[in-house]
């Protein structure tokens, strides 16, 4: 490159297009087939629209999935909890003291193994998790994501052979 000579990337490359001048679309070529790519942004676009859904309640997605485990499994302890959902024991530690300052969840230490830290939520908790499950499992705005029943139970068995999570015989 000379003195004065504008770089271009593009330039003298061969299979590499110019970018082009409008603010179109982006071609994400093989992108677009990539899984792990797929994944993130569809994980994106479902919390876009759960925080425009229940942002006004204070509904984190997260914490209600936790809620949910703990009150289908009273007395779970924290880190196989942690472990299931996949969440960093730090992070687990902050969510769990958020939810005991909103007084949804009790922490408890049995007196026979001090390391073990078991969950269960209040009468609040579970009161807000009965509140709310419609919502969180149901058929309203959050949930427009545009595909027909079919095709979210089978994507939803998709993911659950993809991550390894479940049953493999529920559909």
């Amino acid at each position: 490159m000379n003195e004065g000579d504008t770089f271009r990337p593009d330039q003298d490359r061969p299979g590499v297009e110019a970018a082009p001048d409008t603010d179109g679309a982006v071609s994400l070529h093989e992108l677009e087939n990539s899984l792990g790519f797929l994944l993130r942004i569809s994980q994106v676009r479902a919390y876009e629209r759960f925080y425009a859904a229940f942002d006004e309640i204070g509904l984190r997605p997260g914490e209600f999935s936790v809620m949910w485990v703990i009150l289908r499994n009273p007395g779970v302890r924290q880190g196989l909890l942690a472990e299931t959902l996949g969440i960093k024991p730090a992070q687990m530690t902050k969510m769990i003291r958020r939810l005991e300052v909103q007084d949804r969840i009790r922490r408890i230490i049995p007196d026979d193994d001090r390391r073990s830290v078991r969950l269960y939520l209040t009468e609040g908790g579970e009161a807000f998790v009965r509140d709310h499950r419609d919502a969180f499992f149901g058929h309203d705005d959050y949930h427009n994501h545009g595909l027909s029943e079919a095709e979210c139970r089978q994507l939803a068995h998709l993911l659950r052979r993809y991550s390894g999570v479940g049953r493999r015989d529920v559909d």
